[in-house]
């Protein structure tokens, strides 16, 4: 094989440090590997965006950003390096070489990939919801759930995103709406309860968002009962969509390794995709649940894979 005498060569490139990221450069940096992490973000992922987790082994409760930042600090400990910008477009040179391009135009050169670049939040679509972004609609609980402190809010949505955030606003709110498309959660039973044992909060079943109120900020919504007809407009001060998510995978584009929603397919059950030396792990592939211990499994699995297979071409 030929390998380029250059600095910027790594064995393995991580697109991403969310959990899956991390966990995956943790394994390789033990291995020896030259690891680099690449990240537009803090590190952490979703994490940072989480209030309280109560289902990741080891840890009974843990606020989002500690664990993100345990994580982060193992990761650095054990020799991986961190570059905090985006990657925008990877190709595979005939060397066997990965180019990896980021947005400042530097081009870093890898043996091997994971792809961790996992979820962004999708939106509503609804008039108000862009002209009122950052003025009372919030992707992010945690980060601005403090500014309604005592006010009536609203979360759309009935995964878990919803309700981990429900309960996190819950603490700080004076009334919680739960508005849910459909007459059920696709969240865990035991954590909707508690959800709804709250005070001030009330479920919205069968309710749509159709409208955004409000012109400097959030003032209320057009909520629609899709079983009744029935239409109808609540007070809140803020607006809190958790509707699912679109993977990130622009920058594979090129390999032709997504599904039809665009979440990338792993060859094997070694996580590697069709592409040899570029593998994935995370939100970003598809799973039928996506949850942090099921992230770090994938980090730890690709992470170990590649390590393998960076070993075999020298």
């Amino acid at each position: 094989m030929k390998n380029p005498i250059n600095e910027n060569l790594y064995d393995l490139l991580v697109v991403g440090g969310g959990p899956a990221g991390l966990t995956a450069a943790i394994y390789a940096a033990r291995a020896n590997m030259k690891v680099l992490v690449v990240e537009k973000e803090a590190p952490g992922g979703k994490m940072i965006k989480t209030g309280t987790i109560e289902n990741y082994p080891g840890c009974e409760r843990i606020d989002g950003p500690d664990l993100a930042m345990k994580m982060y600090e193992q990761t650095v400990t054990l020799g991986a390096e961190f570059k905090f910008n985006e990657v925008q477009h990877i190709c595979k040179t005939e060397e066997l070489i990965f180019e990896n391009h980021l947005t400042n135009g530097e081009i870093i050169l890898s043996k091997a990939v994971i792809l961790a670049s996992g979820t962004k939040e999708n939106k509503l679509g609804i008039p108000g919801e862009e002209e009122l972004y950052g003025k009372g609609v919030s992707y992010c609980a945690i980060c601005d759930g403090a500014f309604y402190k005592d006010k009536t809010v609203a979360i759309v949505g009935g995964g878990y995103s919803a309700i981990t955030e429900g309960l996190y606003l819950s603490k700080l709110v004076k009334k919680l709406y739960v508005i849910v498309r459909k007459s059920h959660f696709r969240a865990d039973n035991e954590s909707v309860r508690r959800l709804e044992e709250k005070k001030g909060v009330k479920f919205l079943m069968n309710t749509e968002v159709k409208k955004v109120l409000g012109t400097d900020r959030v003032e209320g919504l057009i909520l629609y009962n899709n079983q009744t007809n029935a239409t109808r407009e609540i007070q809140v001060s803020a607006l809190f969509p958790y509707i699912g998510a679109t993977p990130l995978t622009k920058i594979v584009s090129d390999f032709k390794i997504t599904n039809s929603l665009g979440y990338v397919e792993a060859f094997d059950d070694k996580l590697e995709t069709s592409v040899p030396g570029l593998f994935v792990a995370g939100d970003v592939r598809a799973v039928p649940l996506r949850q942090i211990a099921i992230a770090t499994g994938d980090g730890a699995l690709a992470g170990q894979m590649a390590v393998e297979y960076i070993q075999a071409l020298n």
